[in-house]
């Protein structure tokens, strides 16, 4: 009997184009290595060509562009923003830091999404905007949440940072909302270690972002020559990252349509491996509208209970499979019962956080026959 694969098959892997190298080498000989050189130029043009945003801006995560975003929704205490319980910290530490309420809704059973059917239930007086998380790179209604942004007067936001390069109507995530905030972390499809980015699609906000992005200052007028000597004229942050960041980064912007395929060769192996699984109700695979084209970020299953996913993770770390669950519910985290609010139990938001198991995924991986024969001899 020939013994089981010992190699391990990591979670993630971050992707290396080959060029990264030589643009480091050149930004360093260059010696200009703080922010908004040239690559960073270029990176800027790239995400406004490619992208069709208004005007992007990189900043060094994307909790940084978050943050960005909520200053220029101008929240003040008291204030409230909508957005799922199902996500990351930054999404809601964005809000808390203006001193704003994050006000959890629960998500969609099928895309784990906001359930832009909930949302209207929550609004109050002081509803002020609509954080939209594109979950695993796969669209959110996001018709639905800009309609309601019309009615309301609301501020709507997209939290992309799983969604660089996915679609929704054939529309780029990130560009379709007033703000959108992407991220080039080493876990997401385009890496620059850490780093993020700003798109700004509201005319009537660029300016603004531009100098909260410069500490506060109108910087960036004073080397396009529109005022005489720049000086403080807001409030702000160094948002900026290094010129050493943007070099990394465009090289994974400019082979970004490469690397989403080799993702997306190894999401659909997944998926076609997996549906005899899903088909005798063992499992439940992503579900993915037709009219969103998603980006292959990463591939989960649902299993039918948290006891069955932990000894599934057992049985996968046994093989040498790396495989993880995914976020605590922020409503329930002590912060988010300190600093938030629930509209309802959030059932979808809980059960799919006791159920949801992310396996490997990243651009290059050649061991998902691997990953699906061994899902399936745990089921066995």
């Amino acid at each position: 009997m020939t013994a089981a694969p010992t190699t391990p098959v990591p979670f993630n892997r971050p992707f290396l184009t080959g060029r990264e190298t030589a643009y480091l080498q050149e930004a360093l000989q260059s010696r200009s290595l703080a922010g908004d050189g040239p690559f960073t130029r270029r990176c800027h043009a790239w995400l406004e060509g490619y992208l069709g945003a208004r005007k992007a801006l990189l900043t060094h995560s994307c909790t940084a562009a978050l943050e960005m975003a909520a200053l220029l929704c101008d929240l003040e205490p008291g204030d409230e923003v909508i957005l799922p319980s199902f996500t990351f910290v930054s999404t809601a530490n964005a809000i808390v830091l203006r001193r704003a309420v994050p006000v959890f809704v629960d998500i969609r059973p099928d895309t784990l999404n906001l359930d832009e059917n909930r949302v209207e239930e929550a609004l109050t007086p002081r509803t002020r905007a609509v954080f939209v998380v594109h979950y695993a790179g796969i669209a959110a209604e996001m018709d639905a949440f800009l309609a309601l942004g019309k009615r309301h007067g609301l501020r709507i936001v997209e939290d992309a940072a799983q969604g660089v390069m996915a679609r929704y109507k054939g529309k780029p995530l990130g560009t379709l909302g007033d703000l959108g905030c992407l991220s080039f972390h080493e876990t997401k499809n385009l890496v620059s270690g850490e780093g993020g980015a700003l798109l700004v699609n509201d005319d009537a906000l660029a300016q603004r972002a531009e100098i909260i992005r410069e500490k506060g200052t109108n910087r960036a007028q004073f080397f396009r020559g529109q005022v005489d000597k720049y000086t403080w004229v807001d409030i702000g942050s160094s948002f900026l990252p290094s010129e050493l960041v943007a070099a990394m980064l465009l090289a994974q912007l400019e082979e970004g349509a490469e690397i989403n395929a080799s993702r997306a060769r190894a999401w659909i192996a997944y998926h076609t491996g997996l549906a005899d699984l899903e088909a005798s109700g063992r499992l439940r695979r992503p579900i993915v509208p037709a009219h969103v084209e998603h980006n292959s970020h990463l591939y989960y299953v649902l299993t039918a209970s948290l006891d069955e996913r932990t000894r599934l993770i057992a049985h996968l770390k046994a093989r040498s499979i790396q495989s993880v669950f995914h976020y605590v519910p922020l409503h329930s985290a002590p912060a988010g019962r300190k600093h938030g609010r629930a509209v309802g139990d959030l059932a979808v938001t809980q059960d799919t956080s006791d159920r949801l198991l992310r396996l490997p995924m990243y651009a290059g991986l050649d061991d998902v026959e691997r990953v699906v024969d061994a899902v399936h001899a745990f089921y066995a």
